[in-house]
């Protein structure tokens, strides 16, 4: 139970698509507007999981036409984020964003985050808590993974709302901003270098 509980702590804190768009979204918009987007978040993981568990995603992810859409979509999705956290209520060039990231965006980006279903098979594969208990162990793993999974996500959430609550010149305000979404290019970048 420690080691898998460990493991979903490093996986989970980590950057990835997830944490690095909560922080992104709580620098950008605040608190509020991330709660909604975590809540999205955590709607979406445990749907990723339903979908691993079920062996949906492993008949899907065999695919590598599926799998490299899935990736396609998953990066115009963050670019797309990333773009929206940049220009947050800045009036930069013609690029402006006022709309608050929601439940819908959070659920979205979990549904077509490939580390999610990579994070997911690991821990629903890889490790046996209870044997001879497939249901009993299943449970347990998503009551873990949720455990360990809400305080980061809201860990990550505080420190981009930290910056967000800075009197911090609107410049300065704007860089921070710029600084998170390029983070989450890396991801996007380093994704589809996979690919190659």
């Amino acid at each position: 139970m420690l080691s898998f509980s460990l493991a979903v702590l490093l996986l989970l804190a980590t950057p990835g698509p997830g944490v690095l768009s909560t922080a992104g979204v709580g620098a950008a918009f605040g608190f509020h507007a991330g709660l909604r987007y975590v809540a999205g978040l955590c709607i979406g993981t445990n749907l990723v999981a339903l979908i691993v568990v079920s062996g949906l995603a492993a008949i899907v992810l065999a695919n590598d036409w599926a799998r490299n859409t899935l990736l396609v979509l998953s990066a115009m999705y963050l670019l797309y984020l990333a773009v929206r956290i940049a220009f947050a209520g800045k009036k930069i060039a013609f690029i402006t964003a006022s709309e608050q990231p929601g439940v819908r965006a959070g659920l979205l980006l979990q549904l077509i985050n490939p580390k999610a279903y990579a994070v997911n098979m690991t821990w629903f594969s890889g490790f046996v808590l209870i044997p001879g208990s497939l249901i009993s162990e299943t449970l347990l793993k998503f009551l873990v993974i949720n455990l360990i999974w809400i305080p980061i996500h809201l860990l990550w959430l505080a420190a981009g709302n930290v910056v967000n609550q800075l009197d911090l010149r609107p410049r300065t305000h704007f860089i921070i901003n710029c600084l998170m979404a390029s983070a989450m290019l890396v991801v996007v970048a380093l994704a589809i270098a996979s690919l190659v």
